[in-house]
């Protein structure tokens, strides 16, 4: 189990899986581009295994570190910090807000390839990208429960999936390695792994209602062998074809 988790990101999903770590015994070291100060009402929230730091300092003191930050953010990761550490990336591409980007379009990369660019000296592994903030938490369970779901993940870099399929397995998931970074489009947006099997049936609302919604939803239990079926049986379309969940 890791001891250390460098969460570079504090957001919706990066606060989930600071609880998640925290609940779990792991100490969490958060960072934002707001500054530490910035973090204070969080981690006191969290207790005495949370503390703030800059994105270079949760960089460095994380045995993995989760970068949850937009795809527009990429290349304000600090790659130096980051080189030999396995980072955990969150992002998902959504052209309408991240604006376009022509090798994602075309399909000549995905966005964790991407992000591995941005970060040569860094073993990238896909995760937590397609579950909402409040069921990523909801639907934690412990080992071995009938009702535990699995999450995919994908990496080019054995070692570090197996550090990521490890944390996965202590926050309350199974692991579903569904292969390299070339792979991880299997669990991009409007693929049938993508949320809504978390969530079931998705009323049509805003981007702000359906957060709302998804907040007063507990969440559904998909487990491992239904995450692999559904991962099988995704199709790739262009990037730019994928839709914001709340837009179905």
């Amino acid at each position: 189990m890791p001891r250390t988790l460098g969460l570079i990101g504090s957001g919706m999903i990066g606060t989930s899986l600071a609880r998640l770590a925290v609940a779990a015994g792991i100490e969490v070291v958060l960072s934002n581009t707001r500054g530490p100060d910035s973090l204070a009402g969080l981690v006191a929230e969290l207790g005495g295994r949370a503390r703030a730091a800059t994105p270079e300092e949760a960089a460095q003191a994380g045995d993995l570190v989760v970068a949850a930050v937009p795809l527009t953010a990429f290349g304000r990761l600090p790659a130096a910090a980051l080189a030999g550490r396995t980072v955990l990336d969150t992002a998902n591409y959504y052209p309408e807000r991240d604006g376009r980007v022509a090798e994602l379009e075309a399909g000549d990369l995905t966005s964790s390839a991407l992000l591995q660019r941005h970060l040569p000296g860094a073993h990238v592994v896909k995760a937590f990208n397609t579950i909402t903030p409040h069921q990523l938490f909801s639907l934690a369970r412990p080992a071995g429960g009938p009702d535990r779901s699995a999450l995919p993940l994908a990496g080019d870099d054995p070692e570090a999936k197996t550090a990521a399929a490890r944390l996965l397995d202590v926050l309350g998931y199974d692991a579903v390695d569904i292969g390299t970074l070339a792979d991880s489009w299997r669990s991009e947006p409007d693929t049938p792994v993508y949320i809504r099997p978390y969530l079931g049936e998705v009323p049509a609302l805003s981007v702000e209602e359906f957060l709302s919604w998804t907040r007063q939803t507990p969440g559904i239990p998909v487990p491992a062998a239904q995450v692999g079926k559904l991962v099988d049986s995704a199709v790739r379309r262009r990037a730019g074809e994928a839709r914001l969940p709340s837009d179905a």
